[in-house]
Formats: structure tokens, C-alpha cells, sequence
């Protein structure tokens, strides 16, 4: 149980407090409703390199970690899809000094060309070190437009080309930053050895002056519903062939989500699972093996992958995995893996709150889809889950026609 208290300053940033007396610590998490889904398709990677930018100085303070470090604080980042988040950890009599940091990169970035130049560099050889020259690093460049046509989902975080991030203005910059970093576009938790009292006073006068954005309403396109399979033959210098398959199912928020990801577990999640099991233990078909769901806040994929063993067909593997998958599909699940997967999942959500932070993140982002007590209630909605529940997502989602399949080839050892 997180409990939490909130309130909304007049610009629209909305603030949640969760109070933890027995830390010595305070956290700030502020989650920007901004992921690479809002950027246009010929400016992508944006949303990943404004999680750099913010870091490169703001308009009264050139350096956002010496300040924090000085109180014996630390902070990080992470983009994805949906959202860019920035958190960080102070002593709790420190905190203001998160506020004075936080506000001052909210209200204007310091807009330094040199700036822009030095994280464009960082960026681009991010983008080839880890997805261009690492083994299998570019599977989720290729899968996604694979799975989607329409949804700006079809390109990954890091964006869709290196020339994108090389071709990037300062002008370009500006207007991203000012239509999305506003504090209407916002959600602030600050958790730990604080007061709701403290939190209002601080946030009014840090961040109360900041004025609020224009905010443009989303309109993302909607993916069209997928009426035959598709598949796709890559070549790369890898160690062994692989095999990726995904399909389409609802998003993160939607009712179903649950027993989907319990689903995935089921296939995956541990040595007793159906995919280990059979695939790696028994029949050696593949060396490792993996399903998971993307969690994507618009409808996502449900994505199993695996690494084939030499001497194994790529038909063969995807039979085999075929006739797993099949099986759920016709049969269902039994109540005992149920159960198990049921019981690792609270389990690490249970371990998962052990951190402030974490409890901050999790508020966060259930704040994000309107009902922030969906933070209290995810243990309920996994205990909830039936086996027809599971039974019934399996026969929508492992569809053939709604099946995207990568066969992903080893020069050297393709069979």
C-alpha cells in the first residue's frame, strides 16, 4: 500500500506526496508525458535526446550534477514510447535543492549550441554502438515497422535513422521542448522523509512561477487491425540464428493487460516454465528463450524470441514453438502454473516497493493514466486473473494472420 496525498498548481503541474518518515531520504520523480510516439516521423529520436539535453545546463544553472552532488545527491533518466522520466535522490533536509534544480531545467533549457552539438555526438554513437554494431542490436529497428504500418510505435526510442539526430536545429529543439516540457504536461511525486506541508510549500514557490505550455491534444494515428502474417528474413554477423515473433494486443492500461503478462510468464518466466522446458531442457531446440509484453500505454505486442541452437532449422524452431503456443490456444492453461506465476509476479511487486523511488516511479505512472490508486490495486487486479481470462487473451492475440515474424540469420551458420 503506497498511500499519497495531491494537489494541482494553477499551471497544471500535478504533484503527489508520498510520505515515508522511516527513510532518511527524500526522492523527486517528474514524469514528462512525452515519448517518442509524439514525434513526428521525419524528426525522431527526440524525446531520447531531450533526455540528454536536460542534463547539458538550464537557463540559470550551466550544470545540473555538480549542485546536486555538492548535497550528496544523485539522479538519472530513462525514455521509452510513452514517457521521459527524471528522478533523483537527496538527503531528505536537502531536497529543496531538487526543487531549485528540477524547476530551473522546467522553466527553459539554456539553449547552448555547444551543448546541442556534444549530445548529438553522445546520441549518435549510442545509437551505433548499441543497435548498429552490437549483435542482434538492431532487432527492434527492424521489428517494429515490421508490426506496425500506421503508429508512430513503428520506430524505436532511439529514433528511426542516425540522420535524424545529425540533421536536428536548434530551432528544432525549442519547439520540442516548449510543447512538451511544460508543467501542464507534468507529474511530480516527491516521496520519503517529507511533509505534504513542505512538498506545497516548495512546489509553489519553485515551480508556481513556470507558465504553463499550450500543450497540443494527441492524435496519434491508430493501427489498422492486422488481417494476414508478415514476415521478414535478416542476414547479420551474429553467433546463431534467432527467431522473433510478435503480436498485437491491447495496452497498458486496457483490462486485459494482466492476463496477458501473466500469460507471457507462463511461456517463459523461470525453469519450470513451458517454453524452457520443452524448447531448451527436452527437445534442445533453442539455447535460451524469452516471451514478454512491451507494456506500451497504446496497444502493444506480446513478443517471444529465442536464440536457435546449431543444427536446428529455423522452420523446425518455429514449429516447435508453434505447437507450445497452439496448445494454450486450444487447451488453456492449468490452475498450478497459474498460481506460480500469480505468486512471483506479487512477489516482485511486493520487492519492488521496497525502494521510495520505486514507489515513486509506480505513482507516477499510474497517476499518467488517470486514477493514481491504480498503484494500490495492481495486486488485486493480478490475484483476479482466472485461467479462462488467460485462456480467452491467448486465442486473441496468438493469432496467425495477427503473427509478425523476424527470421533473424547468422551468416555463418544459416540452416
Amino acid at each position: 500500500m503506497i498511500p499519497f496525498s495531491s494537489f494541482t498548481l494553477a499551471n497544471g503541474l500535478r504533484v503527489f506526496v508520498h510520505e515515508d518518515p522511516s527513510v532518511q531520504i527524500a526522492v523527486m520523480n517528474i514524469l514528462y508525458d512525452v515519448g517518442s510516439r509524439d514525434e513526428r516521423a521525419d524528426k525522431t529520436g527526440f524525446a531520447h535526446l531531450f533526455e540528454h539535453l536536460m542534463f547539458g545546463g538550464s537557463v540559470n544553472i550551466p550544470s545540473y550534477d555538480e549542485p546536486l552532488q555538492l548535497v550528496g545527491g544523485e539522479n538519472n533518466a530513462f525514455t521509452n514510447t510513452d514517457i521521459t522520466n527524471y528522478y533523483l535522490t537527496v538527503p531528505a533536509a536537502n531536497i529543496e535543492t531538487g526543487f531549485w534544480l528540477e524547476s530551473d531545467r522546467m522553466l527553459s533549457l539554456s539553449f547552448d549550441p555547444k551543448v546541442l552539438e556534444v549530445q548529438r555526438k553522445v546520441v549518435i554513437e549510442e545509437f551505433k554502438q548499441r543497435y548498429l554494431n552490437q549483435p542482434y542490436g538492431d532487432v527492434w529497428l527492424k521489428l517494429r515497422p515490421l508490426a506496425y504500418k500506421t503508429h508512430p510505435y513503428l520506430w524505436a526510442t532511439i529514433g528511426k535513422e542516425i540522420s535524424h539526430i545529425e540533421n536536428a536545429t536548434m530551432d528544432d529543439v525549442k519547439e520540442f521542448f516548449f510543447s512538451h516540457y511544460v508543467p501542464n504536461n507534468a507529474i511530480m511525486v516527491v516521496a520519503g522523509n517529507v511533509t505534504t506541508d513542505q512538498v506545497k510549500a516548495l512546489s509553489e514557490k519553485w515551480f508556481a512561477p513556470i507558465p504553463a505550455g499550450k500543450r497540443e491534444k494527441r492524435q496519434l494515428p491508430v493501427e489498422k487491425k492486422q488481417t494476414e502474417k508478415r514476415t521478414l528474413n535478416v542476414e547479420a554477423d551474429v553467433p546463431s540464428n534467432a527467431l522473433y515473433k510478435a503480436w498485437h494486443m491491447g495496452g497498458r492500461f486496457d483490462e486485459d493487460y494482466y492476463a496477458s503478462d501473466l500469460l507471457s510468464d507462463i511461456l517463459s518466466r523461470g525453469h519450470s516454465s513451458r517454453f524452457y522446458q520443452q524448447l531448451v531442457q527436452e527437445k534442445e531446440i533453442f539455447t535460451s528463450v524469452s516471451s514478454f509484453v512491451t507494456g506500451t500505454i497504446d496497444p502493444g505486442l506480446f513478443v517471444v524470441s529465442g536464440r536457435i541452437r546449431d543444427g536446428i532449422t529455423m522452420e523446425q524452431a518455429e514449429k516447435e514453438m508453434d505447437l507450445i503456443l497452439q496448445e494454450v490456444v486450444r487447451e488453456g492453461i492449468l490452475a498450478e502454473e497459474l498460481e506460480k506465476v500469480k505468486n512471483q509476479s506479487e512477489s516482485s511487486l511486493e520487492f519492488g516497493e521496497v525502494e521510495v523511488m520505486n514507489r515513486a516511479m509506480n505513482l507516477a505512472f499510474s497517476a499518467l493514466s488517470g486514477d493514481a490508486n491504480l498503484v494500490n490495486q495492481e495486486g488485486e487486479k493480478i490475484k483476479a486473473v482466472t485461467a479462462a481470462d488467460i485462456h480467452k487473451v491467448a486465442k486473441e492475440i496468438l493469432r496467425e494472420e495477427n503473427s509478425n515474424v523476424m527470421y533473424y540469420y547468422s551468416k555463418t551458420k544459416s540452416a
